[in-house]
């Protein structure tokens, strides 16, 4: 309570009733301790509310590691068993294999596969892993697309990023952020204001011929204060950060959940976040004197088996725009199907008598040459126009001749250009990142709708644009995962790291997204804006209701010995006594009754702070001012028949 001068003098005053109640004993003022004390319990209630979502969030994290497996390999590697991944041991050997998520960070020792990492570099095309050299390093969370590697496991138990994470959650002390501090000092000063007002009105009294008891004071002084805000800032505090937890973000700060609400330029990977983390097929390119039919039906084919993301997106592709029925593998059963390898970097069938391929155009290239084929130099052409545009050529062949190239380029998911729209109406500027050429780049960012773009961004490059915005007065937010982006996260005020990233992304920011999803970026600017908009709206709620209470106590005390004050009794309460606890009650009441939206928050909708200044002063100010004279009012008609008060 000390941390939070308003509800401190709420109980020191409620330890001074309670003394003077053993001395009085009357029911006016026992009702007034027990409300008094109720007061500091649903204060505190509302931050342990808070504290508690938090440590359930912390005991999912602690279920969901538990329930992850790893295919355990004994020393002699001759049997395996499955284990919990958590029970994993520095130096363990764990086998994976097409389709299975590598169970932690480690090195493999032993085969080669292509590994989707997208979720880590932030680029869809898959990378080759094998033993040894410099690319045998692969990470938790990561997937095998294709064959079989043994991983021996680098980190110890206890000491992953998640235990860190729980830990962090369970039992990390939140710190209070600038804004916050500023208004406690607010509530302090007025805190103050009120404590020697209240000090002032015993003689006043005297002389009206009125006596003001100790007690009294004390209920009239905790309804002067802003106690509610003063009970609730804590539990908005950690509520906002535990919003962020139920999207499995943690903060490392309440300063950077506050920070993501005050946020002016936004930095976004394109892959990933603005784009598809995975190509999608786009065009059928056919060579000359090859009908488009043919190239359509020699790729399908090659790819019924291929159940990657872009096989199956060239399926789809022949099925849309050429109207080329979907066939199944079971229709073709004296087909022999060629799986995609890391080292072969093809699929295809063997069907009929045709041998048909599809993949890199350097291995498919050398396939129709090693069949005596010969590479008409039209084929390059295409496939140097398709990389220089961005995107990733695919050339499909059959037997000795090359038949043609897929396109497959960055699909801009759905819905992006209408969510950089919606920030944009709040005041932010999108910037686009990425390692594409300028052309690709400004492609896909006029299709997505960003503000603007930075192509061919080198670590450096980051870092220096982020200052160049932060020089400007603007606070930043940038998203990444990577060992590169690490300085650039590190100098963004919001600073977002993937934890399927590097442990250098992770440990240089200050949230980190446990579904290593980037698009969740904004989402938590949203989130920062809910936390500055309901603190400001209970605010004004809470000073709003400070004034409707002078109108309930002053007048009743007051105007027996002032008759003109009567006509500020509009709510024309019992008597002064009645007015006195009906206001303390309703004081205590109220603290309850706002905590669910402390909680959950006040709703955010884009718009201008002129427009929200508006709504708050109408809705909350308003809200304000009316609720006390309603509930003080009610609960007078109930108190005023107890026997002593009323």
């Amino acid at each position: 309570m000390v941390k939070s001068p308003v509800m401190f003098v709420v109980e020191i005053g409620a330890v001074a009733s309670t003394v003077l109640a053993c001395v009085d004993g009357s029911a006016f003022v026992w009702s007034i301790v027990a409300w008094l004390w109720l007061t500091v319990i649903f204060a505190n209630l509302a931050e342990a509310v808070a504290e508690g979502r938090g440590k359930a969030q912390a005991a999912t994290l602690r279920r969901a590691k538990s329930e992850t497996t790893a295919r355990l390999l004994s020393p002699d590697r001759l049997s395996e068993q499955e284990v919990p991944a958590a029970s994993l041991q520095l130096g363990d050997l764990v086998v994976v294999e097409a389709g299975q998520i590598i169970p932690g960070d480690g090195d493999v020792i032993e085969g080669v596969a292509s590994v989707d990492e997208s979720a880590i570099t932030g680029e869809s095309a898959p990378v080759i892993r094998e033993s040894g050299g410099d690319r045998s390093a692969v990470t938790g969370g990561t997937k095998v697309l294709s064959d079989r590697i043994v991983v021996q496991i680098t980190t110890r138990p206890g000491e992953s990023f998640i235990d860190r994470m729980i830990a962090l959650v369970e039992g990390a002390a939140r710190q209070k952020t600038p804004n916050e501090i500023a208004l406690n000092i607010l509530l302090a000063s007025l805190t103050i204001v009120f404590l020697m007002a209240t000090v002032t009105l015993p003689p006043f009294a005297a002389y009206a011929g009125t006596e003001l008891s100790l007690v009294v004071l004390v209920a009239l002084l905790v309804c002067l204060i802003p106690t509610t805000i003063g009970a609730l800032l804590s539990a908005i505090g950690i509520a906002g950060m535990d919003r962020l937890v139920q999207r499995n973000v943690l903060a490392m700060s309440g300063r950077a959940v506050e920070a993501a609400g005050d946020v002016n330029t936004l930095l976004l990977d394109k892959t990933g976040t603005i784009t598809l983390g995975n190509r999608q097929a786009d065009e059928f390119l056919p060579l000359h004197g090859v009908a488009g039919a043919e190239l359509v039906d020699a790729a399908q084919l090659s790819s019924l088996a291929d159940e990657t993301p872009e096989g199956r997106s060239i399926v789809v592709l022949a099925k849309q725009r050429y109207g080329l029925r979907e066939r199944h593998t079971g229709e073709l059963p004296h087909a022999t199907f060629v799986e995609f390898t890391a080292q072969t970097r093809m699929s295809g069938v063997d069907l009929d008598g045709r041998q048909i391929r599809k993949g890199a155009a350097g291995a498919v290239t050398a396939w129709i040459r090693s069949n005596g084929g010969e590479v008409d130099a039209e084929l390059g052409s295409l496939v140097d126009g398709i990389s220089a545009s961005g995107g990733t050529p695919l050339v499909v062949a059959e037997g000795k001749r090359a038949l043609g190239v897929i396109h497959l380029k960055d699909v801009v998911k759905p819905g992006m250009r209408e969510r950089f729209d919606q920030l944009r109406a709040m005041g932010i500027r999108t910037v686009m990142i990425t390692g594409d050429n300028p052309l690709t780049a400004k492609a896909i960012a006029e299709e997505a709708g960003v503000d603007d773009f930075l192509a061919e961004a080198t670590p450096e490059d980051k870092l220096a644009l982020i200052k160049a915005e932060q020089e400007g007065g603007r606070l930043v937010a940038m998203t990444g995962d990577g060992t590169n982006d690490a300085p650039a996260l590190a100098q963004a005020d919001v600073g977002v790291a993937m934890n399927s990233g590097t442990s250098a992304a992770k440990e240089a920011g200050n949230m980190v997204d446990l579904d290593s999803n980037p698009t969740k970026l904004i989402e938590i600017v949203e989130i920062g804006k809910q936390l500055l908009i309901t603190r400001g709206s209970l605010t004004t709620f809470s000073i709003a209701n400070d004034v409707a209470k002078y109108f309930a106590i002053l007048p009743a005390l007051f105007a027996a010995a002032y008759p003109g004050l009567d006509k500020l009794n509009v709510m024309r309460l019992e008597s002064a006594e009645s007015a006195i606890l009906s206001a303390v009650i309703f004081n205590a009441l109220v603290i309850v009754a706002l905590v669910p939206l402390a909680l959950r928050g006040v709703r955010y909708r884009p718009s201008s702070a002129s427009v929200m200044l508006r709504r708050n002063l109408l809705v909350y100010g308003l809200g304000g001012l009316v609720t006390p004279f309603v509930g003080i009012k009610l609960i007078d008609l109930l108190v005023s028949h107890i026997p002593g008060i009323g």
